[in-house]
């Protein structure tokens, strides 16, 4: 038995979740978050893994009955999920929660499944002193791994090649992930705050949004760190704007994710011109897409057809797949991988798990990753990734 019944304001919706398997998808305030679980499932890997998802969905949704007085995007059952930046990684992962407590666009209402169940919200815990040390390559090491990316690159075997960076931490006390999500929502409100079986982070980047048949996606490439002061800001989001290097990673990109989303499409609308999004401690090259879907198409079909973009991967994408296995000397996890909800109607959210952390215990694994072109410094790209590390080193550590 599904119920979802409209409900009073709830306020911060954050801080309505209980301490035990948070799950969140929260922008300005509005979003989804959700406790318990129904169902749980590991998704296989393997190039078949979305429809294995979904069909496994349709079957579970499927035999649910539903009470829904809402009626909207995200109303009824509905399941979070997190997969593999790697298709033949295991860790892909399906929930459908006991809870769910939703705001949107003036409305709030809350879902439970089975028999009606009470949690209680404890305090939110402080981790205490965080201590780092290197992931899978040290800061000279992965320096080396852009100089080598960089010689394929001008060599020709390739255009672009996203590498990623990670950094362990380990805290005094067992890390609240509700504390985690309240810092980031606060300090990023423009970016999608999630929380999906230990993953949690504040993307920028919306993979992508069906809402019935329209679907949006936000393209993210080409990055520069905030400036000193309003003069050096306005003068860094210039150059980056200007930068032959940072507008063509930028219409990669693009390019990939018009070629993704166009089969599935009656029409599909990509600006001209990307646009500067600036955040609190990066500015990035944008450039909203929207398109209608035909007719039966999920979310989750979108998801496939665009995971990996150019963005998270490089150019051509086999190709870098490839450069990404041999050079970066680690498993990515969840990590530029999609990450969202989807409902039963087919609607949902999904971006790209960027500026996260894999939360276990006391124990973190942050990740960064940059767009490395023919012209890449090592230097500059260590420093760019330092930059995006930052997000969740605040959020660990206030």
């Amino acid at each position: 038995m599904v119920r979802t019944t409209l409900v009073g304001d709830p306020g911060d919706l954050l801080a309505r979740l209980p301490e035990a398997a948070p799950y969140a998808w929260i922008r300005h305030g509005e979003g989804l978050v959700a406790w318990g679980e129904a169902a749980r499932v590991a998704v296989p890997p393997g190039p078949r893994r979305f429809e294995w998802a979904r069909d496994w969905l349709s079957a579970t949704f499927g035999e649910a009955h539903v009470d829904d007085d809402v009626g909207a995007p995200g109303s009824g059952p509905l399941a979070f999920g997190s997969f593999t930046f790697d298709p033949d990684a295991p860790g892909s992962v399906l929930v459908v929660p006991q809870v769910v407590l939703a705001r949107r666009e003036g409305r709030a209402w809350l879902t439970t499944l089975g028999e009606e169940r009470l949690d209680l919200v404890a305090p939110l815990r402080d981790p205490g002193r965080i201590r780092y040390g290197d992931g899978s390559l040290t800061a000279p090491e992965w320096e080396h791994a852009v100089a080598r990316a960089v010689r394929q690159i001008r060599s020709g075997r390739l255009e672009k090649a996203v590498l990623a960076r990670d950094l362990t931490a380990t805290a005094e006390r067992e890390i609240d992930v509700r504390l985690l999500l309240s810092r980031l929502a606060a300090r990023y409100p423009g970016c999608y705050t999630f929380s999906c079986a230990g993953l949690v982070g504040a993307t920028p980047e919306l993979l992508v949004r069906r809402t019935g048949e329209t679907v949006d996606s936000l393209v993210l490439a080409g990055t520069v760190s905030r400036g000193t002061d309003e003069a050096d800001d306005m003068a860094r989001g210039a150059a980056l704007f200007a930068s032959d290097k940072d507008r063509y990673e930028h219409t990669c990109a693009v390019e990939s994710v018009r070629e993704a989303l166009a089969p599935l499409c009656s029409e599909l609308k990509v600006p001209e011109e990307p646009e500067l999004l600036v955040l609190s401690n990066v500015q990035h090259l944008a450039s909203p897409v929207t398109g209608r879907l035909s007719a039966g198409t999920s979310v989750l079909d979108v998801v496939a057809a665009m995971h990996p973009t150019a963005a998270v991967g490089g150019t051509p994408t086999g190709t870098a797949l490839d450069v990404i296995r041999e050079l970066e000397g680690m498993d990515r996890a969840g990590y530029a991988g999609p990450v969202g909800w989807i409902d039963a109607r087919g609607d949902g959210e999904w971006g790209i798990a960027l500026r996260c952390a894999q939360i276990e215990g006391r124990r973190a694994r942050l990740f960064a990753g940059c767009g490395i072109m023919g012209d890449s410094v090592p230097a500059a790209e260590l420093a760019e990734a330092q930059a995006k590390l930052r997000v969740m080193q605040y959020a660990l550590e206030g």
